[in-house]
């Protein structure tokens, strides 16, 4: 497409000689334009992405990717409707839960919480709190007065492995004085961290038959949390077991009803961010504009010598064309390779930062997550970059014409 004469002139244009150099700065800011547009775009879009994803592993771990449940009342009998849903296909786990609301008292830290009642067994299947105890074991998690508690938890109130924890529910015995809440004393078995804030700060885990006798639900859960083989395709796996479940009473909600307000919000939050920074490259591309206008501007006499040498006017359209696109492929790649980079070593730059400034970036408390996660999702990364090489190589059209258009005739006498 482009013959050996027409790099060898486009070469020469792009090296600055004495009196160019002007037009050179300014096409080199262009290439840093498209650069940092390139890069900002590939790391946003990639901590996006790993917030996303990290996000929803986290909740969907802790809470499943769909939840049965009986509106205002706790479910009977339900081991029947356990053996039920393990007969789903994709279902990879049945967890039956005891939970209430209660008010935590640990000595001088008190506070609102929310106990779950899980079996041990099942306790250990949840890799999402298993995977992640920091104290104590898990055979420990057994009898009428061991409970699990969060790490934040356990830190805010001075809590260790042993320590007396009292519980109060509302969920009492009704006497002629009025309902009598429940009041018990437990001790810490556990100390978990599952890397959500607002749930190691507010659930306690307890036995699941303790947790029934002090909710007062004999033999009946509060709801079955239920994981799947693929979050993406939990509607069908909704629909088998609603058609399995003989009580009219009870629902099914999955991850995509009970989050859609807000995994729909990250969406729109992540395309926004897109085409805000998209206009980053757009405002490199009009540099690379006016730095071809003015270089086609500068050329004026030379591009009369070559027409009147015999070059085309298709020659001379090429080698702007070139000139134009050079700016826009190397910005480009030089922008994916720092954007990757970043994300690659993101933690590392984050803990960097926080060494340096001595404060924390990423606060736990006020943010969902205690990381910052990036994740590179390459589909992203290169539509970013055919798209930062499509607005390059657009940039350089109109001045590459108007060069093309040049009367010798006329650029040879004014000259």
């Amino acid at each position: 497409m482009f013959n050996r004469f027409e790099r060898a002139v486009a070469g020469r244009y792009l090296r600055a000689r004495r009196g160019e150099r002007f037009v050179s700065i300014i096409a080199i800011f262009s290439l840093i334009g498209i650069a940092l547009g390139v890069a900002t775009l590939i790391i946003v879009m990639a901590v996006m992405n790993g917030f996303r994803a990290d996000l929803m592993g986290r909740v969907l771990g802790l809470n499943g990717d769909l939840n049965i449940f009986s509106a205002g009342h706790s479910i009977p009998n339900y081991q029947d409707d356990v053996v039920a849903i393990r007969g789903v296909k994709n279902v990879t786990r049945v967890t039956p839960m005891a939970e209430g609301t209660v008010l935590i008292d640990a000595g001088n830290y008190s506070t609102g919480g929310v106990v779950r009642g899980i079996l041990p067994g099942d306790l250990r299947d949840l890799h999402a709190l298993s995977d992640n105890i920091t104290d104590g074991r898990l055979e420990d998690f057994r009898g009428d007065d061991a409970i699990a508690v969060g790490a934040t938890l356990a830190a805010r109130a001075g809590l260790g492995i042993g320590s007396k924890v009292t519980l109060l529910s509302p969920n009492g015995r009704a006497t002629p004085f009025g309902t009598m809440p429940r009041i018990r004393a437990y001790h810490v078995a556990l100390v978990f961290d599952a890397g959500v804030n607002d749930y190691d700060t507010s659930v306690i885990l307890m036995p699941l038959g303790a947790a029934q006798r002090f909710l007062m639900m004999p033999d009946a859960v509060s709801l079955i949390q239920v994981a799947t083989r693929d979050p993406l395709q939990v509607r069908d796996v909704t629909r088998a077991i609603a058609e399995r479940l003989d009580d009219p009473r009870l629902r099914v909600m999955d991850w995509t009803q009970s989050n859609n307000a807000f995994l729909g919000a990250l969406t729109v939050q992540q395309n926004v961010m897109f085409l805000i920074l998209t206009l980053i490259i757009l405002v490199a591309a009009f540099n690379v504009i006016s730095s071809m206008i003015m270089m086609v501007k500068d050329k004026t006499r030379d591009i009369a010598v070559l027409r009147t040498l015999g070059a085309s006017r298709g020659a001379i359209m090429r080698i702007f064309l070139m000139c134009g696109a050079s700016v826009g492929v190397s910005g480009t790649v030089i922008g994916f390779v720092i954007g990757v980079v970043f994300c690659l070593n993101i933690e590392r730059i984050q803990h960097g930062v926080e060494h340096l400034t001595h404060t924390s970036l990423f606060n736990p408390e006020f943010y969902y997550l205690e990381h910052l996660p990036a994740r590179l999702v390459w589909s992203q990364v290169i539509e970013v970059m055919v798209m930062a090489l499509a607005l390059s190589f657009v940039a350089t059209l109109y001045p590459s014409w108007r060069a093309a258009r040049t009367d010798p005739i006329e650029a040879l006498r004014h000259e």
